[in-house]
């Protein structure tokens, strides 16, 4: 299993940043590992609301499914994310600090069977690939 974890401020509204990011079809935006991200059906983001993503992962697009897990707006949202080799678990909360909004991501990937020998291969390479998206959310929140 890989584990990213990274916190950071945004200079907007708890309300605005945690609407934005429970929209998992925005990290298309943000995040340059994700090809392709869709919201699948209309209607009030909860529990149970699914996106469709294609995210580029060691040189292969990968097509995983994610459904919120847990919603508590506007401060946590979790969404768990399955392929055939893959799951992935992210978190992501919201809180007041100061005249914006702390945000902290936690994410775990785990490979799932016999794949799951290249667990340490995944933790460098999921370190990588967190960076990358920290650093597309820190320049795109500042836009929003």
């Amino acid at each position: 299993m890989a584990r990213y974890t990274a916190t950071l401020h945004a200079d907007r509204p708890v309300e605005d940043v945690f609407a934005y990011l429970a929209d998992f079809s925005t990290t298309e935006e943000w995040d340059p590992g994700v090809v392709r991200a869709t919201r699948n059906g209309n209607g009030t983001i909860g529990v149970g609301t699914t996106f469709d993503l294609v995210a580029s992962f060691l040189g292969r697009e990968n097509a995983l499914t994610y459904e919120v897990v847990e919603y508590e707006a506007p401060h946590a949202i979790t969404l768990r994310g399955e392929n055939a080799t893959v799951v992935s678990l992210d978190r992501i909360t919201t809180e007041p600090d100061g005249d914006g909004t702390k945000i902290t991501y936690d994410a775990d990937l785990s490979l799932k069977g016999p794949l799951k020998l290249g667990d340490p291969l995944l933790k460098l390479a999921f370190g990588r690939v967190g960076d990358r998206a920290l650093e597309g959310l820190r320049a795109t929140l500042p836009a929003r």
